[in-house]
């Protein structure tokens, strides 16, 4: 199978404390330092450009490879770095040292109301999203009923302001959006625990469609296992910014994870 992401020597550097310098055009100057690896002009005498004690590294190079039509599941205790890794891949933020690359376009399902503006209505934030993934409206005109009807979100609601939404009537509409529009990879963080047990079954039945008859590629974080058991058919293990159990079947992977947390 082609590769759709790879990922080599991935690292994310972040300080801790007050950084700014309490004038923009310094923080600006700083920034633009950063990016371009120039000096910094504010740096203090006998500190480090951007690594020093007062940061943490929380990724730490990570190696990575995933083919079409993988469910990969990415395990790990709060704060293992699984959120940090998939941020990066959506090009939220940018890593500090190593690249990454990858094959076609992403909807991704972050955290309750991604990629939502919260003035727009649902309908408005469909079209919205599909612009984003570089459809046109018309593409996008033609699975509108779909997507409502996938999202359980009715005719009074979808002409709302999603502000109003409750958060798991952003969770339906998010993941409604993502299953039906042309994305190649869906990334999900954790949000379908949010929605309601039938909401989460039918979705979980709607990616490993996605999965086992389009191809797409579905990168999960869940802490459910049953969840993580019925969607993924891969899993990796990170464990404070590293990546502790190398990319194994699923049914490899939840024994040891389990057994990482003293459940298993």
């Amino acid at each position: 199978m082609a590769l759709v992401v790879k990922v080599e020597n991935l690292s994310k550097y972040y300080r801790l404390g007050v950084i700014n310098n309490g004038e923009l055009w310094k923080d600006l100057q700083s920034h633009a330092a950063r990016l371009f690896g120039w000096e910094d002009p504010n740096q203090r005498i006998g500190h480090k450009a951007v690594y020093d004690k007062d940061g943490f590294w929380a990724l730490s190079d990570i190696n990575l490879e995933i083919e079409e039509g993988d469910c990969l599941a990415i395990m790990g205790r709060n704060g293992a770095g699984k959120s940090t890794l998939l941020k990066i891949l959506c090009q939220i933020t940018a890593p500090t040292k190593g690249c990454f690359h990858i094959r076609g376009r992403i909807a991704s399902l972050l955290e309750v109301g991604t990629g939502f503006h919260p003035e727009l209505t649902g309908r408005d934030n469909i079209f919205m999203n599909g612009a984003i993934l570089g459809m046109k409206r018309r593409e996008v005109a033609e699975k509108l009923d779909a997507i409502i009807a996938f999202s359980e979100v009715d005719t009074r609601h979808i002409d709302t302001p999603v502000k109003r939404y409750s958060s798991g009537m952003h969770v339906r509409l998010g993941f409604a959006i993502a299953a039906h529009l042309n994305s190649e990879i869906i990334i999900s963080d954790e949000v379908l625990a949010v929605g309601d047990l039938k909401f989460r079954n039918k979705a979980i039945a709607k990616m490993q469609e996605l999965s086992r008859e389009q191809g797409r590629t579905v990168l999960f974080v869940s802490h459910f296992p049953k969840m993580v058991m019925q969607l993924c058919n891969k899993g990796i293990i990170i464990e404070q910014g590293k990546v502790v159990m190398e990319q194994s079947p699923i049914e490899e992977v939840m024994p040891a994870y389990e057994k990482m947390l003293g459940i298993g």
